[in-house]
């Protein structure tokens, strides 16, 4: 059954009012008709089995039948803060990310970041992002949407970091035979609910600089396996292994 995200200005008392590019997706798309039913999100999470009750080029008019009793959110809020990587990386990193429970997303941009920010088309490309992370939510049937926030600067980004119960560099250097605890070591300190802030450095990694400021804001270095991975990668492997320790473990 289709998923759809439907903002809370759209709820009434027992009905769902679908509006926007999800109009064209339900009839062109789809070509659902009046009678057919489909899976509408509210913003608090919640979701409800709705039928199509009337349509037309502007809106798809749906009544609620019945409120779904859904698990499928990480136990934890995992944060996703990615140093700007070059081409569509990105967009990968959110669709993936948010298939494996990301909460949110912060781009920012590092000192090794070779795509700089322009802030012509930030609107634009923000857009897009969060249009993928919507598809990417459906998709899996996610109850909550993630958030992607604006691009940020570093030092922006340390600012807000005192907001986490839980903030984790990943950072090379550990894999290159020194010595660091496995990812289940940190893992086992956080409980459910809590908040989990999880920065990876674009192509090249952090600075040193970077570095220093990360330990001065009393961030905690882990490694992601014995091996180096490339950027698109950690975010995800980050996410696997939380998934697993939380959702699948025994």
């Amino acid at each position: 059954m289709q998923r759809y995200f439907v903002p809370e200005s759209n709820w009434q008392e027992n009905q769902v009012i679908i509006t926007g590019d999800d109009v064209h997706h339900i009839t062109r798309v789809m070509r659902m008709d009046v009678k057919d039913k489909i899976i509408c999100n509210h913003p608090n999470g919640k979701s409800c089995v709705c039928e199509i009750t009337a349509k037309d080029d502007d809106q798809v008019v749906t009544t609620i039948i019945t409120w779904q009793k859904e698990n499928v959110e990480l136990p934890v809020y995992v944060t996703i803060a990615q140093g700007l990587p070059k081409g569509d990386k990105l967009e990968l990193i959110l669709q993936k990310g948010t298939e494996l429970g990301a909460a949110s997303f912060i781009p920012f941009q590092a000192a090794r970041s070779i795509v700089k920010w322009d802030e012509k088309k930030a609107s634009k490309k923000l857009s897009r992002l969060r249009k993928i992370a919507k598809e990417a939510s459906e998709q899996s049937h996610r109850t909550l949407l993630p958030i992607v926030e604006d691009i940020t600067t570093f030092p922006e980004l340390l600012m807000t970091s005192d907001t986490y119960q839980h903030r984790f560099v990943a950072y090379e250097e550990t894999t290159r035979g020194l010595p660091s605890k496995k990812l289940s070591h940190y893992f086992q300190k956080i409980q459910p609910g809590e908040h989990v802030c999880i920065c990876i450095g674009p192509e090249g990694g952090f600075s040193d600089s970077e570095i220093e400021q990360f330990k001065q804001h009393e961030f905690t270095f882990i490694r992601l396996g014995p091996r180096i991975l490339r950027t698109e990668t950690a975010a995800l492997y980050a996410l696997a292994s939380l998934s697993y320790y939380f959702e699948e473990m025994e």
